[in-house]
Parts: structure tokens; sequence; C-alpha cells
């Protein structure tokens, strides 16, 4: 083992006590977990929301949902930034459903955000883990593919999604599922 993965195995251990702390009510669990996961959750909600007065409101929400659900995080089953970046994400596609925006485009005009470096344990954390989800990405079909990246990534929903592929919605919920479940599948493999 390297020091590398050493590195990335404690901070992914400290992600962990501090999510079941906060089960238990635990504040400066909280607090501890606010700092470590703050920078990369607020970049999902500003992609998705496209403003940052939006984002940093939604980012409340997402740390009061977590506050109140941290419960329900199971270590067994995915990642705890994992979890996390699904609770950001599904909390700006319902401030953006509610407010009737389109997918933020990015680009030069992206609003600076607050602190866009990680720290090194948080670095060398998200980069395992995006080089596990590539590789488990580049296991499927090119469509899922497709759908997973666009849904996921650019924050498009699914019925967006299934216009642009001019398919059914439920033929494109489909496609997702089949697709997240394999993912699921390879990434649990690779854990």
């Amino acid at each position: 083992m390297t020091v590398a993965d050493t590195d990335r195995d404690e901070a992914r251990a400290a992600l962990v006590r501090a999510l079941l702390h906060t089960a238990l009510e635990d504040r400066a669990a909280f607090r501890q977990l606010y700092a470590m996961t703050s920078a990369k959750l607020f970049g999902i909600c500003l992609r998705i929301c496209g403003e940052r007065q939006a984002a940093e409101d939604v980012l409340q929400d997402v740390y009061v949902q977590v506050w109140r659900r941290a419960g329900a995080f199971e270590p067994g089953r995915a990642s705890p930034i994992t979890w996390l970046a699904t609770i950001a994400r599904n909390r700006a596609l319902d401030w953006r459903r509610a407010h009737a925006r389109a997918p933020f485009a990015g680009g030069a005009a992206m609003p600076e955000i607050a602190d866009p470096a990680t720290g090194a344990e948080q670095g060398l954390l998200d980069a395992d883990e995006g080089a596990r989800l590539r590789a488990c990405l580049e296991q499927l079909e090119v469509r899922q593919r497709h759908a997973i990246r666009t849904a996921f990534y650019e924050g498009v929903t699914y019925a967006e999604l299934a216009l642009r592929e001019a398919v059914p919605l439920a033929t494109m919920k489909s496609m997702v599922r089949r697709a997240l479940i394999r993912l699921r599948g390879c990434l649990s493999d690779d854990a």
C-alpha cells in the first residue's frame, strides 16, 4: 500500500466518522464535515443553479438535509462524498425546476467560487474516486455513458435529456437506471 492509498483511506475514514457522528447530532463533527466537503458541494450547486446566491441557498439546504438524514448514510453502500454529492445534486435540480432555469453553460462568465483549492487529503480522495468513476463509466454502452455524464455532470433532468435524445421519458429513465446499477456494481467491486 502506497502513501497515497493510506492518505486516501484516512481521508475517507475521517469523512465516514464525521457523517456517523453527525447522525448522533455531534455539532463538532458536523462542522468538520462541512469544512471537508463544502467547497466541492458548493461547486456542484453552482454548476447546476448557475447563480452564486442560489447555490449558496441550496448549499445551506443541503447541509440542513445532511444534518437531518445523516443517520441514513450506510458506509458499505456508497462513499461518503458520493452520498453527499447526490444530495447536493438533487437539491440543486429541485431548485432549478422550481425556478424553471436552463442548465448553466459555464465558460468565461462563470462566477468565482469561494475557495476553489481543495486540501491535499480531499484532492487525493477526489482523484482516486474520479479515476475509479471514469474507468467504470468507460465500461458502459456509449448511450448510457453519455446519458449519465449529461445528467450528472451538467445537471440536466431526465425530461430534458429525453428531449435532447428524442426518446420517451420512461425509456431515458430506464436507460439511466440500468447504467447506475452497472456503475454501482463496478464501483463496489473496486472498493
